[in-house]
């Protein structure tokens, strides 16, 4: 009954201390988990907390500003001014709807940009630019091809 005994003690005490070693390995990688939980939860609120910014910035146009200093954008940023439209279509010699047929929207549209009751969507604003690069013959001869 004493082999029986101290054999048991003795398989009790290398499965205890096998056991002791798997445990510390399991309890290294959880606490590694842990951290890279609660730095992810961190960042997460950072960006959030950096969306809410943008999102209220977006009403007064720093939005678009703000991320590409951000990002670090190699290519400018396209400006909206409602009074720029209206002198840009002056100079052009055009009528709104004409304005607005080369950018690709009405002219009702392009009224409302120059009082300044709504902006251009980004997609717009490239439009935008390729008019503000155009002459008085450029714009003519496209608006004659469509």
């Amino acid at each position: 009954m004493n082999i029986a005994v101290a054999l048991k003690s003795e398989i009790s005490r290398v499965s205890r201390k096998e056991m002791r070693a798997e445990f510390q390995t399991l309890k290294k990688v959880t606490t590694k988990l842990r951290a890279d939980n609660a730095e992810l939860k961190r960042r997460l609120l950072e960006l959030e907390k950096a969306i809410k910014l943008l999102s209220k910035a977006a009403g007064s146009g720093r939005a678009r500003n703000s991320t590409a200093k951000e990002a670090g954008a190699e290519k400018s940023v396209e400006r909206f001014s409602a009074k720029g439209i209206a002198a840009q279509r002056k100079r052009l010699g055009l009528s709104a709807a004409d304005m607005g047929k080369l950018i690709g929207v009405s002219g009702a549209t392009v009224y409302l940009w120059e009082k300044g009751q709504t902006r251009p969507r980004p997609t717009q604003m490239t439009g935008i630019s390729a008019v503000r690069q155009m002459g008085r013959r450029d714009a003519r001869s496209k608006l004659d091809e469509s």
